[in-house]
């Protein structure tokens, strides 16, 4: 036999639980009228949220938890983030100052080549086309260049906001401050870059 609330509320005792109210959890009696099982209600809609977000919630916590012990196993200290930081800003400004070595080398080049079309004109001869197509082809790799000098500082800057993120969640699993300052390790930005 069963035991449940009917719409109206009222305990009915029967020996099949209508669809609609098995929802609502209902008891097994046994034949002396005996609870031997209780079937609970279904989650409302507000309890399947609530545990869906305390699902995440744990999921959440657990991949913390797992991101902590790797940045552990990779620096020590906040200092050792900072310092790394450093070396990658260096490695990164350096391959900048060679782009920018390179566009010097090519701005000369086409210098040259711009200065041998103006002999040309003023001469009133027709600068040939194989000039004119070098002129181009300069211009375009210095183009080039740029944009990848672009891409470079807008992925520099990522790599710089990641690790800024990593050395405050150090200072925080740590207790530890960083000794060393962001500032210096700035290679690239704007106090480097007035001058260009």
């Amino acid at each position: 036999m069963y035991r449940y609330k009917d719409d109206n509320g009222r305990l009915v005792i029967s020996n099949t639980v209508p669809s609609e109210n098995s929802t609502r959890g209902y008891e097994i009696l046994n034949s002396r009228g005996r609870v031997v099982d209780v079937v609970e209600p279904a989650p409302t809609e507000e309890e399947l949220a609530a545990r869906e977000a305390e699902k995440q919630r744990m999921a959440q916590a657990q991949k913390r938890r797992q991101s902590d012990a790797d940045l552990l196993r990779t620096f020590s200290h906040p200092d050792d983030a900072v310092r790394a930081l450093q070396r990658k800003l260096q490695e990164l400004d350096s391959l900048v100052q060679l782009k920018r070595g390179n566009i010097s080398v090519i701005e000369s080049q086409l210098e040259e080549q711009q200065s041998k079309a103006a002999d040309l004109e003023r001469a009133g001869r027709e600068v040939p086309e194989n000039l004119l197509t070098r002129i181009d082809r300069l211009r375009s790799q210095i183009r080039e260049i740029e944009k990848e000098i672009a891409v470079q500082n807008m992925e520099t800057q990522a790599i710089r906001e990641a690790y800024e993120e990593k050395i405050e969640r150090l200072e925080t699993i740590t207790g530890e401050k960083r000794t060393l300052l962001l500032e210096a390790a700035s290679g690239i930005g704007p106090s480097s870059s007035a001058g260009n």
